[in-house]
């Protein structure tokens, strides 16, 4: 009992740990990139996450976009993936502690290669919506209402069956309080499974969080507090539908606003 208690002690530092590194290092990128945000037509500003510098080959882009990419998602997945590690940890506890460790971090292995292949789909298309914007003004000037219309849509899947489906897999995982098979395969593709639930639950959020501020920490903590909370919460379907009704309502905000400024 003495031994299971330290190891859990061990679990929550460690996580404790990697999220302060996290959290510190997206924080350290977010203020040194907001300096160097582009002012765009419409009131807009680009920040230099979408940008390819011009002795900056593809790849080199790519890797710097990623690395900050999976911190960042690190920093704000890991408060609601946490209690669903435990939950792995105790459901696999008769493979002794040492071999348990390993199949937790298999896992979260899995579930942020998921993000990462999300990562690697985004960048192109951000930066090439970035190109056309910095060449096309009138493309430019319409971005507002872009974003506003993305934000809408996102709010609005959060009244979705889609939605509600994807999240009580996120909540109820693992899918049984009986021991689950303490196979390194098996735990790899939870951590897959688990990963693609999130990002079909999260799309919404996470679009949002691309369109309005990839890199703005006020963004962040926002959809961060909005994932947790749907995730955590005793009524978490009941929770979305409340983050989406304020979440449409922004979108309009920011719609009317966009009018203001053409």
């Amino acid at each position: 009992m003495t031994t299971e208690r330290a190891s859990q002690q061990a679990f929550f530092s460690a996580a404790a740990l990697l999220f302060a590194a996290s959290a510190a290092l997206t924080i350290g990128w977010s203020t040194s990139m907001s300096s160097m945000d582009m002012p765009m037509p419409g009131g807009w500003t680009m920040s230099m996450m979408w940008m390819r510098m011009p002795d900056q080959t593809w790849l080199s882009a790519a890797g710097s976009f990623l690395g900050m990419w999976v911190v960042m998602m690190v920093a704000m997945m890991l408060p609601s993936l946490v209690p669903i590690l435990h939950r792995y940890r105790r459901a696999v506890a008769g493979a002794g502690l040492n071999r348990v460790s390993r199949l937790t971090a298999l896992v979260g292995a899995g579930y942020f290669l998921v993000w990462s292949a999300f990562g690697i789909v985004a960048f192109p298309l951000g930066v090439a919506l970035g190109a056309l914007a910095m060449r096309e003004p009138a493309f430019a000037r319409a971005v507002p209402f872009a974003i506003s219309a993305i934000v809408v849509i996102g709010g609005a899947l959060q009244f979705t069956a889609w939605k509600a489906r994807h999240l009580a897999c996120c909540r109820a995982a693992p899918p049984c309080r009986c021991a689950l098979p303490a196979d390194s395969r098996m735990a790899f593709r939870h951590g897959l499974r688990l990963g693609v639930h999130c990002c079909y639950c999260c799309g919404g959020l996470t679009a949002i969080l691309l369109v309005i501020g990839a890199m703005d920490l006020r963004v962040m903590t926002v959809v961060t507090a909005a994932i947790t909370l749907e995730r955590l919460a005793p009524s978490g379907e009941r929770v979305a539908r409340i983050i989406g009704a304020i979440v449409i309502v922004a979108g309009l905000i920011l719609f009317t606003h966009g009018i203001g400024l053409a």
